[in-house]
């Protein structure tokens, strides 16, 4: 059969991943990536450069997305069908572009951990995130904040006659636009994907790029990549070179040999191809590889113990196995920023495809000759030449511009194409997407006048240089005008690292404007003034209380303003007023898993461990969990000394 795209429809369980959070995120994520000085001292210069470069401040201007549960409902999601005689490549424009399965007909094999249920997680660098297929992770040490956003995706014709399938946008952290191209030649068993990250600015940008592909876990599955060596990052945060196969007496190549979550970057040398591959007992699995410019390779473990096995649970449904993570970067590892000069681009090829080999070298004990078996076979199956000439014959169709549109993705490009005049071939951001986010940004841009919001919730603010600029000279003189210009220029500082100046902007507002109390409280706590802090923050919730509507983003505003509030109070043990926050939250909100461990910190502030030993007995489950969080162990422990952790509540990641 010839090559097709088609659009289909995917019905599976999935829990909606919810409002966004009106609240800015004036803090950088808290993921479990950082390396302290004496770790960085011990590391290859280059890598420390890299390291070292460009550390985010924040997701702004992308709003957190913690408002999901875990109620799952049947639900039709917008699916596009990639198909030739070999390969079916099934991909969720809705979600990312996630690449939600990849089916080798032949043999009817399925070669990605292929996902039964979507289910929001606390993973992404702004919160929702999902497990399973493919995804494009781009921005920032972590899972990207499109995770579970819409791209836009169209036809486009393909090398060598025929569609592929294009998705883009506008990565709004780093302020880049990119582009995934998919397609797959006539009788190929290998899906080509080709990437190109642009930088349209005047001046450099930092970029981080992990392709990532889970794929079933077994007893006796490997993953084999060209390295003799490579850095371990463990959850207790320390990197460090081991030696592959084995180290400290394990063969880790084998996933479940691992009792630990573990990071495993493999160093590839210079020259050698760039490949990964997950292989079964019998040798079969799938492979991935690459022109060179995409350097790094990874495999992500959740290990045997029982927090890795909760987390493997909890992000699906009981009875689905298991899955481990090969990856592919542009640097060797994901603590590492690539510069990319002004008006320049990355672009490079991917193939994934299935892979036979032999099984008793595979798992044989010769790591040179195992690795070497895989990279013979897959020379046989694609010759490194062929994916050189893929990229080259693709390299002329990436600018060729969309014959179909198949899904649209925000309108953030757009507003950025129009205020910079950019020429993109082959991503067009269209004005049509312009919407009601853009609008008042637009008008800034147009007459340097930004009309108020209609109600009292933080609207969405633009960080970088060229929109601070805007608002440091925006037209004032209406005193509701000057607040909101005042509030969205203090937001802009702070991302800036102008911390001064932003707490002197909402210092000028904060009285009666409660976002901006609220982010005066968040400065008082990065300050080393807790006191103060919590007082604000408990001005501010009283405030947005006071003010509160009906709807969606008011619910979600004072929902996480309740939580900051009610933590902000006990880290200054004032475990009472905490209590009477709690209580002022709607009752659905104090049902949840968070706001009930909360309460469960309260009750141990306030000396009621047997309290607080009730609330787990009683059962909950925290929906926004972050990997890497302790927080479940340490307060069971305060309520129940001296006994295990229950299995229901054991997420940990990392040896005690």
């Amino acid at each position: 059969m010839p090559t097709t795209i088609r659009r289909a429809v995917l019905s599976l369980p999935a829990a909606p991943p919810g409002p966004e959070n009106p609240l800015p995120a004036l803090l950088p994520p808290r993921g479990p990536h950082r390396l302290d000085a004496a770790q960085r001292a011990l590391l290859p210069a280059a890598m420390v450069r890299q390291i070292g470069y460009a550390p985010l401040r924040s997701v702004l201007p992308v709003r957190r997305r913690d408002g999901y549960t875990r109620k799952r409902v049947p639900t039709d999601i917008e699916a596009i069908v990639i198909e030739n005689d070999r390969l079916r490549a099934t991909v969720l424009p809705g979600l990312g572009g996630r690449v939600h399965s990849l089916e080798h007909k032949p043999t009817r094999t399925q070669l990605l951990y292929r996902n039964p249920v979507v289910q929001p997680a606390e993973f992404a660098l702004n919160g929702a995130w999902f497990s399973g297929g493919i995804e494009w992770n781009i921005g920032a040490t972590g899972h990207t904040s499109l995770s579970m956003a819409p791209l836009h995706a169209a036809r486009v014709p393909a090398p060598g006659g025929g569609e592929m399938l294009r998705l883009w946008e506008w990565e709004r952290m780093r302020d880049l636009p990119f582009q995934v191209d998919l397609w797959l030649p006539d009788d190929s068993d290998f899906l080509y994907v080709g990437v190109r990250v642009r930088n349209p600015h005047d001046r450099p940008a930092p970029v981080y790029w992990w392709s990532n592909i889970a794929v079933p876990e077994t007893p006796t599955g490997r993953v084999l990549a060209p390295a003799d060596e490579a850095w371990c990052f463990g959850y207790d945060r320390t990197l460090r070179r081991a030696p592959v196969p084995a180290s400290e007496g394990t063969d880790r190549t084998y996933p479940l040999n691992s009792e630990h979550a573990a990071d495993f970057f493999y160093e590839v040398p210079d020259g050698a191809r760039r490949w990964i591959a997950a292989l079964d007992a019998d040798g079969r699995g799938l492979v991935q590889t690459s022109t060179d410019l995409l350097r790094g390779r990874k495999l992500f473990v959740w290990g045997a113990g029982s927090g890795g096995r909760r987390w493997q649970q909890w992000l699906t449904e009981p009875g689905t196995p298991g899955y481990a993570e090969i990856q592919a970067g542009l640097a060797r590892t994901q603590l590492e920023h690539v510069r990319l000069d002004a008006e320049a681009e990355f672009s490079w090829l991917e193939a994934y495809g299935p892979l036979a080999a032999d099984p008793a070298t595979v798992h044989g004990a010769d790591w040179t000759a195992a690795r070497g078996e895989v990279a013979a076979r897959l020379e046989a199956a694609l010759p490194r030449a062929d994916v050189d000439a893929a990229y080259a014959a693709w390299r002329p169709y990436a600018d060729l511009d969309p014959k179909e549109t198949l899904a649209t993705g925000s309108g953030w490009g757009a507003l950025e194409v129009e205020r910079g005049r950019f020429d993109l071939p082959g991503t067009p951001f269209a004005p049509t997407t312009l919407g009601e986010e853009q609008n008042p940004w637009l008008e800034l841009l147009r007459s340097g006048y930004m009309s108020p919001p209609r109600q009292d919730l933080p609207p969405t603010t633009l960080v970088s240089p060229y929109w601070r600029d805007q608002l440091e000279t925006a037209e004032t003189g209406n005193r509701l005008y000057d607040r909101h210009v005042a509030y969205h220029l203090g937001v802009a500082r702070w991302h800036a690292g102008d911390r001064s100046q932003a707490v002197r902007s909402w210092e000028q507002i904060a009285d009666d404007h409660w976002p901006s109390m609220r982010c005066l409280a968040v400065a008082d706590a990065q300050d080393g003034h807790p006191g103060r802090a919590a007082d604000r923050f408990l001005h501010a919730f009283e405030a947005a209380c006071t003010a509160r509507r009906e709807g969606l983003e008011w619910a979600a505003a004072t929902t996480a303003l309740g939580r900051e509030t009610i933590e902000a109070l006990l880290a200054v043990d004032r475990a009472d007023e905490a209590a009477s926050v709690l209580l002022r939250l709607r009752p659905a909100v104090r049902e949840r898993g968070r706001f009930r461990l909360l309460h469960a910190r309260i009750l141990l502030a306030q000396g009621d461990a047997e309290g607080a030993r009730a609330i787990f007995d009683g059962g909950f489950e925290v929906d926004d969990l972050r990997e890497g969080d302790d927080v479940l162990t340490t307060t069971w422990r305060e309520a129940a000394p001296g006994e295990g952790v229950p299995g229901r509540y054991d997420f940990r990641m990392r040896p005690e």
